[in-house]
């Protein structure tokens, strides 16, 4: 099993921690990414982490694809490659409708018929075997649309893009695994139960079965986030998991649409679901908050003592063996516990 490590910044104040990352470099660990939601952006961390590291791959964990162009995308995608002998990995995802429309203030559109012309696109752009054309339900290359002059031309990218370089998208949502599966080269479920695979089987096979091709785990990879922390009072360390679940279960989404909520269901938290949701979306942030079952965040996260993590990382290596999961992405800021889960899994 591989190891990968978050690396963005939460509060008012973005920073990276650069020793951390060097740690993780130098022990090792296979990945970091980068996110964005309403604050930072996910690139600008990209390219810095890149800068101060020598082996480790950096991915960005998601680029929201409606901020963007694809164009872009893929320009900012083949600039990080090879300015970093190709250690960038490309992630992108259709985020959420609150945050697309409400922070963005664009339409929301069809998120999955958006990641396949999105990708579609960027793959022709890197593998250059003709000017750009495409036209989509999302996008059309060259414009021809309203407002548009009809001078635009197809062009080839001048610099030449690595057709093999990796993409990922985020995913939780069984249509948006199929997708994944159908589309991209691995996924990263924010929340995965090493022993429920179960969970995404069948989606996954779903999205290889429209492509065809022999497509299989092998070259499919599985790259969960998980919150560790270790701490050998159990509810101390349960509190970064706990309130991190809260706030993607109660808020992250609409009472009708909410993919993590969903998620939480499908893994046998209807009840627990349902009431984080309410408490959360009445206002009662800490009723939420302790509502999340310990149950639940030991299916998810890895948290309490140091033994109590070991016995519980043997679950994620056999779901490595069964090539259920391809990458641990760690959720931590801590040096030692980096160090300790290399110690562990490396």
């Amino acid at each position: 099993m591989k190891l990968g490590l978050t690396i963005s910044s939460n509060g008012s104040h973005f920073s990276l921690n650069e020793a951390l990352i060097k740690e993780a470099d130098n022990l090792g660990f296979s990945s970091l990414w980068t996110s964005e939601s309403w604050g930072h952006d996910a690139v600008t961390p990209a390219a810095w982490a890149l800068a101060i590291t020598k082996k480790i791959n950096v991915g960005t964990g998601i680029i929201q694809m409606t901020t963007r162009t694809p164009t872009m995308v893929a320009m900012t995608a083949i600039t990080l490659s090879q300015l970093s002998a190709g250690r960038f990995i490309l992630g992108l995802g259709p985020s959420g409708p609150q945050v697309v429309e409400g922070w963005h203030g664009v339409p929301y559109g069809k998120p999955l018929t958006r990641l396949k012309e999105y990708v579609k696109i960027i793959k022709s752009i890197l593998e250059r075997k003709a000017p750009l054309e495409h036209h989509g339900e999302h996008y059309q290359f060259p414009y021809r649309g309203e407002g548009s002059t009809g001078l635009g031309i197809s062009l080839k990218s001048i610099l030449h893009g690595d057709p093999s370089m990796q993409m990922v998208t985020g995913a939780i949502s069984p249509a948006g695994v199929s997708a994944a599966a159908e589309t991209v080269d691995g996924f990263i479920p924010i929340y995965m139960d090493p022993s429920r695979f179960d969970v995404f089987e069948k989606h996954i096979e779903t999205g290889f079965a429209k492509v065809g091709q022999n497509r299989t785990l092998d070259t499919f990879a599985v790259m969960p986030m998980c919150v560790v922390n270790i701490n050998d009072d159990l509810e101390l360390a349960s509190r970064p998991a706990r309130e991190n679940i809260a706030f993607y279960v109660g808020g992250m989404g609409a009472r009708n649409k909410n993919f993590y909520c969903d998620y939480a269901k499908r893994i046998g938290f209807e009840d627990a679901a349902s009431k984080i949701q309410d408490l959360f979306l009445d206002g009662k942030r800490a009723e939420a908050t302790a509502a999340v079952p310990q149950e639940l965040i030991d299916q998810v996260a890895l948290v309490g003592s140091k033994d109590r993590i070991k016995d519980k990382l043997a679950e994620w290596k056999e779901a490595a063996n069964k090539r259920h999961v391809d990458t641990l992405i760690a959720r931590t800021d801590d040096i030692d516990t980096v160090r300790f889960l290399a110690e562990n899994v490396l």
